[in-house]
């Protein structure tokens, strides 16, 4: 059985920090890209940040940039989303997924395959 399960989101205040795990299981983990996205009330669903598979590759939308880091341990199933400097316009409901995507499409939500069932974060003001 296919998984993706998030974790380490929780209420935080601003400015402040939280990683994020996304464990995998039941397929290849390595050979999958994987993606981190949100999803605020009223919102729709945009990416957030992306990993390739083997070659540490990441792209990250505007918003995040400079505050956000994505990295994997193949080793362990793991990606994980440190965040830093955290707004209250951060506050959504986060999911990891995995696809075989090209790094130009990695905000395509098509591309996946494979969604966690999300963990959220809450930024306080």
């Amino acid at each position: 059985e296919v998984q993706l399960v998030e974790s380490g989101g929780g209420l935080v205040q601003a400015g402040g920090s939280l990683r994020l795990s996304c464990v995998a299981s039941g397929f290849t983990f390595a050979d999958y890209g994987i993606g981190w996205f949100r999803q605020a009330p009223g919102k729709e669903r945009e990416g957030v940040s992306w990993i390739s598979s083997s070659d540490g590759d990441t792209y990250y939308a505007d918003s995040v940039k400079g505050r956000f880091t994505i990295s994997r341990d193949n080793a362990k199933n793991t990606v994980y989303l440190q965040m830093n400097s955290l707004k209250p316009e951060d506050t959504a409901a986060y999911h990891c997924a995995a696809g075989l995507v090209n790094g130009m499409e990695w905000d395509a939500e098509y591309e996946y395959d494979y969604w966690g069932q999300g963990t959220q974060v809450t930024v306080s003001s």
